[in-house]
């Protein structure tokens, strides 16, 4: 007994044979203009062996019958007209080796046009039939959708949507006039993005899919914008570089997400002189447990590195990126280390025991309010203290490069956090040597959902149902994705020679008030239903933050993402021994004491003072 898939495949070479059969004898009768002599239907009939023996081993042998006519496409089309194209060379070839008269020139000239119909028509026709009955009462049902975008992305989304019992596309939005008016897919195409919220109104539609992923960062975010404005829930399909990759497919609407509206252009990297670098080599990563830090391990497992030493203080943190690197990065070996980055003792036996050729210090104090009062001698030993004592342990042990995570809060800092930062700058540009390990500072902003950042905290209190606080209606923030500022900061490292103060492209800056808006909409509120409450500035907190301070100057790079601002001279031997001794000393008595002391180091820091020491 045949297989079904045996049976299938006999069925539609049968089905195929007929057609041969059936176009033969049309052809006859076209030539004779529908009026075929009986001597003439003798002899085709006669020449019907030899046709049909061509045909269906050739069929077969071109492999029409491996797809499935349920989902007949292009492809399939090709290969029947390859087929029969082959197999009419051919059967022209035997009529004139074999000499039969009884076959008019033009029978094999019209033969193939009409079976090509025939089997193509019989295929797509059955496709169309399936999707009818499978889909077309469904696509009635789907929730009406506006598309935005008329290029290839939005082609494909239709064509999915299609067999989709979710949506119903009833227009689409183009993103120039020259194409309205138009159809695509047979779905008409019935204005621009300033005809957005005018046609969402007609057509009753609640909901749009931004299908633009080709676009370049800034368009995205206009019609992004627009949409939110318009008051619709907006989708979008996934980015180009993941469809291109093959993580996810077309089809796979998403909501949009908080980054999509910040529009940042992917980072270009030098893959080659990354490979070069940290491949084959052992990388150590202090605060890997952090934002900053497991995306920075994430980034440079992509290289192959020999080993990648994790080192975190938190337990609960270094076994969670612990989990992922078994999960997602099996092939990477992985050393992870518990430890606090003040602890010189320890330093020394994990690079002597892992050799690292460079090292990301990523561990920090962050928090600028949590900095400002009883914590402040905790963040100059983690921020001061702990940065000397990893680059003295990378100078021991001849480590080649190390590389700071800083912030724009160093630059002419008014808290705690930032100066402490700030001292960290200078006490590596102070261990500089010519034939040394070159220390090297990436300073940027903020980044989009770090530990212990803004976007969390209002995405809990709009979960909450509000109210979003922010300090102040005009404070304004630089911002940019974890992985983009992770990725930065493998390339200055790579671009660094020792000394330099790499300040990454951090685009416009972002007004807080206009994020929390921003995401009271996409979350699907008005600001009606969630309010923003302004609570005033918190201790230490400035409107607006800076870059460079005002003695330095910054100069292009090859990248044009990242900027490379020169210091000023490394502080004098006088300089580094008053803060060997400071930092000596034990926990001054208060908060006071430390920002009077960070003030010496740190020319351009102007503390804040809070409201209980200005009463005192």
């Amino acid at each position: 007994m045949l297989s079904p898939l045996v049976a299938k495949r006999t069925l539609a070479l049968l089905h195929d044979l007929t057609a041969v059969i059936a176009c033969w004898l049309l052809a006859y009768w076209l030539r004779f203009n529908l009026a075929l002599p009986g001597f003439y239907l003798t002899a085709a009939i006669d020449t019907l062996p030899l046709v049909l023996g061509v045909h269906a081993p050739l069929f077969w042998l071109f492999g029409l019958y491996r797809g499935i006519w349920r989902y007949a496409s292009l492809m399939d089309l090709r290969r029947i007209i390859v087929a029969v194209g082959f197999a009419s060379l051919v059967v022209a070839a035997a009529v004139f080796v074999l000499g039969l008269p009884d076959v008019p020139r033009s029978v094999p000239l019209l033969h193939p046009l009409l079976l090509i119909l025939a089997m193509g028509g019989s295929r797509f026709a059955y496709r169309a039939w399936r999707d009818r009955l499978l889909y077309g009462r469904m696509v009635l049902e789907g929730d009406p959708v506006l598309v935005i975008g008329s290029g290839d992305a939005a082609d494909r989304l239709l064509r999915e949507l299609a067999h989709s019992r979710d949506w119903s596309v009833v227009g689409l939005i183009a993103e120039n006039a020259s194409r309205v008016g138009h159809e695509l897919r047979g779905v008409k195409i019935l204005g621009t993005l300033d005809d957005l919220p005018r046609l969402a109104g007609q057509l009753s539609v609640q909901k749009a899919i931004v299908a633009i992923p080709e676009a370049s960062a800034g368009p995205r975010r206009h019609a992004l914008e627009v949409a939110v404005q318009a008051g619709l829930s907006v989708l979008t399909v996934p980015r180009l570089e993941d469809m291109l990759s093959g993580k996810v497919a077309i089809s796979q609407i998403r909501q949009v997400q908080l980054e999509d509206i910040l529009g940042r252009e992917p980072v270009q990297l030098d893959d080659g002189g990354l490979r070069g670098w940290l491949g084959e080599h052992v990388v150590l990563i202090t605060g890997a447990g952090g934002s900053i830090g497991a995306e920075l391990a994430r980034q440079i497992a992509l290289f192959r590195p020999r080993l990648l030493v994790l080192f975190e203080l938190s337990e609960f943190a270094l076994y969670q990126l612990e989990q992922e690197f078994l999960d997602r990065y099996p092939e990477v070996p992985t050393a992870c280390v518990i430890g606090d980055v003040k602890d010189a003792e320890l330093l020394d036996r994990v690079f002597a025991a892992h050799r690292p050729s460079v090292i990301f210090h990523a561990a920090a104090y962050k928090h600028v309010p949590l900095m400002e009062g009883e914590n402040a001698w905790a963040a100059v030993q983690n921020n001061v203290v702990g940065s000397r004592c990893v680059a003295e342990a990378a100078q021991r042990h001849g480590v080649e490069k190390m590389v700071l995570v800083s912030t724009d809060k160093a630059v002419n800092p008014a808290n705690v956090m930032g100066a402490t930062k700030r001292l960290a700058e200078r006490v590596l540009c102070g261990l500089q040597r010519e034939d040394g390990t070159r220390f090297i500072t990436v300073r940027f902003g903020n980044v989009l959902g770090s530990n212990g950042s803004v976007i969390p905290k209002f995405r809990e209190q709009i979960a909450r149902g509000g109210p979003v606080t922010v300090t102040h209606p005009e404070i304004i923030r630089y911002f940019m994705l974890i992985p983009e500022a992770a990725q930065l900061v493998l390339q200055a490292g790579l671009m660094g020679r020792g000394g330099e103060i790499f300040v990454l492209e951090m685009g416009e800056p972002i007004r807080i008030a206009d994020l929390a808006r921003d995401m009271i909409r996409l979350a699907g509120f008005t600001e009606d239903e969630i309010r923003i409450v302004y609570t005033g500035l918190r201790p230490g907190e400035k409107l607006y933050e800076e870059l460079l301070t005002d003695a330095e100057q910054s100069l292009p790079t090859p990248h044009p993402k990242l900027r490379v601002a020169r210091a000023e001279e490394a502080p004098d031997a006088d300089w580094q021994h008053d803060l060997s001794d400071w930092l000596a000393e034990t926990a001054p008595a208060g908060p006071a004491a430390v920002k009077a002391r960070l003030r010496r180091f740190v020319p351009e820091y102007s503390p804040q003072a809070s409201p209980d020491e200005t009463a005192a």
